[in-house]
């Protein structure tokens, strides 16, 4: 029986937190399938994942910046590339071709309207029962917390930004 994971808050780690639950569960022979929402930069833990055996990651072709950065066009843009995802993602789960969905910074394209609502709570509210289903991001809707079997709130007590340090390389990304 799989569970529902959700990491949220203001605090550095989320995204930490889920890659290291997928290294656990790869470890152990499961097969991990890490979508990343928004994120279209280089990364460590996205290289690691990639070359790990038993995990798959998918993300968009490249990095639209911030939501209040975006022209309409990359809205549109990155709306089709999470669409895409997430349906491949459902196909791989109802298909139980794959036992952990990791969806990374789902909550902030959802609250954003980056992505297909419907779809995506109806997969949520009714995911496949052996799929062990992770949510990272801020500000998850009060219905996927409802549902959810764990929920970590990480909060930014301090952060090295407020010194006006620049996230860093193998750090934060």
């Amino acid at each position: 029986m799989g569970l529902i994971h959700i990491y949220c808050g203001d605090g550095k780690g989320k995204t930490t937190a889920a890659v290291g639950l997928a290294l656990r569960a790869a470890g152990q022979g499961m097969k991990v399938h890490f979508i990343q929402f928004l994120k279209g930069s280089d990364s460590g833990e996205i290289n690691l994942l990639k070359k790990t055996d038993g995990i798959s990651v998918e993300r968009c072709n490249r990095n639209y910046g911030f939501y209040n950065t975006m022209s309409e066009k990359d809205k549109s843009e990155i709306r089709y590339c999470h669409n895409k995802m997430l349906l491949q993602a459902i196909k791989l789960a109802d298909k139980e071709i794959i036992d952990m969905l990791i969806m990374d910074e789902f909550n902030a394209a959802y609250n954003y309207g980056l992505v297909d609502k419907e779809t995506a709570e109806n997969f949520i509210i009714n995911k496949p029962e052996h799929l062990e289903l992770i949510i990272t991001g801020r500000n998850p809707d009060k219905k996927f917390v409802k549902r959810a079997d764990y929920v970590s709130c990480i909060s930014a007590v301090k952060h090295p930004y407020e010194k006006g340090i620049i996230a860093r390389k193998g750090i934060e990304y």
